[in-house]
């Protein structure tokens, strides 16, 4: 059995926490981790007090619980509770922040290599009506974002600029800090998609000097699927108007007028779910109950050994770039398609996924990579686990061999 130590965590107390690992061995919680007893009784408890008493009255009976995420989001990532919004999900949070943007003609937008496709794609959307234009910056030699291309690159036409800080596709670290320095420096604005980041690491937003945060709730911060937050720093937030407004965001100050929230609420809408957000508040909760920094060190320690076992076998290759790198790995099995693998290893009872070149286009298209088998430990898998998921690999790999 592989020997991976328990750092300072309790691993059996996590697990127990965790009903999922009764069922199966989880390596994808880069597409949405295993929910923890706390979370779940969480949203159970809401829906319950809402088939009780109704939806409004339900939420006026917990009004200061749904409103403590934003100070629970807000220690998370080390801001201010009237910086955060919650959203459905990271898309939302991301587009809401990017669309609030104005660009016009001549207007450059700065990005990364390994940037996600609906990033992308918004950038695309916005670059057609406006006439801005798209550039993404140069890796260093190790395959991450190199802040001296960046820093190169700026003139007074740079709008924007917005990276992903670990991509879907693999286990790659970009340099937020340094991009962040930079973008100071010069007084451009920095958008920062942190989905894969939050909840598998220490973020502390005024060090990262990111103008902008998003980020989900499924993934490594263990909440419900359906949630995520927007941060905003508030001397952008003070001059920056949604795209698009309700009752919730602004008040009618009269027949024809508005005015703003002076919150980053300001980005949401009246409706929402709140079961959800009880969810959300309790993972965020739970992640700051366990701690970012051990969470990390066991997360690192795990995807170590886990990488270690599978650059010995025969047929894998791995394709992950960074010299620091997440707890994600990415690997393709010599003549198996990724998806019979990630087939064979669910008849196994072990989640991983498929990460589609379509995912990730400019890196996908650089490096010509086909689609990749995403596997991603968190803090709760054992070192049975990794074990086992190394020897199923293993399995496959020889299986195509003979």
């Amino acid at each position: 059995m592989t020997d991976v130590a328990e750092t300072v965590l309790d691993i059996d107390a996590l697990r127990a926490d965790t009903p999922g690992v009764a069922h199966r061995a989880h390596f994808n919680n880069a597409g949405a981790a295993l929910i923890a007893k706390p979370v779940l009784a969480a949203v159970q408890n809401y829906l319950v007090r809402e088939s009780e008493i109704g939806g409004y009255e339900a939420a006026a009976e917990h009004y200061d619980d749904l409103n403590a995420v934003y100070g629970s989001v807000a220690r998370l990532i080390g801001a201010r509770p009237d910086e955060i919004s919650i959203a459905e999900n990271a898309t939302i949070a991301w587009q809401r922040a990017f669309y609030s943007m104005q660009f016009r003609a001549g207007d450059r937008i700065l990005t990364a290599n390994a940037e996600f496709a609906a990033n992308f794609i918004a950038f695309l959307q916005v670059a057609a009506r406006t006439g801005a234009s798209i550039e993404v910056v140069p890796n260093d030699e190790a395959g991450a974002l190199d802040p001296s291309a960046l820093e190169a690159m700026l003139d007074e036409r740079v709008r924007l600029i917005a990276v992903t800080w670990i991509p879907t596709n693999g286990g790659l670290v970009n340099p937020a800090e340094e991009v962040g320095r930079i973008a100071r420096k010069y007084g451009i604005p920095f958008l920062l998609d942190a989905c894969q980041a939050v909840g598998q690491m220490p973020i502390d937003v005024e060090a990262l000097n990111c103008d902008m945060l998003t980020a989900t709730g499924r993934k490594y911060l263990r909440a419900p699927r359906g949630t995520g937050f927007l941060y905003m720093r508030k001397a952008v937030l003070d001059r920056t108007e949604p795209a698009m407004l309700d009752l919730f965001g602004a008040t009618m100050t009269g027949p024809r007028t508005y005015e703003l929230r002076p919150d980053a609420r300001r980005f949401e809408t009246w409706e929402t779910n709140y079961s959800t957000r009880m969810g959300l508040n309790a993972a965020v909760k739970y992640a700051l109950a366990v701690g970012l920094q051990a969470i990390e060190a066991r997360c690192a320690e795990l995807t170590n050994t886990l990488r270690s076992e599978l650059v010995e076998i025969k047929g894998v290759r791995l394709h992950d770039l960074g010299r620091r790198r997440a707890a994600i790995l990415s690997l393709t099995v010599d003549g198996v398609e990724a998806a019979e693998v990630m087939r064979r290893l669910t008849a196994m009872g072990i989640n991983v996924s498929v990460s589609p070149p379509t995912s990730t286009p400019i890196d996908a298209a650089a490096r010509q990579l086909p689609p990749v088998v995403r596997v991603s430990p968190h803090y709760y898998n054992s070192g049975e686990e990794i074990e086992r998921v190394a020897s199923a690999i293993r399995t496959v790999a020889k299986s195509r061999a003979s």
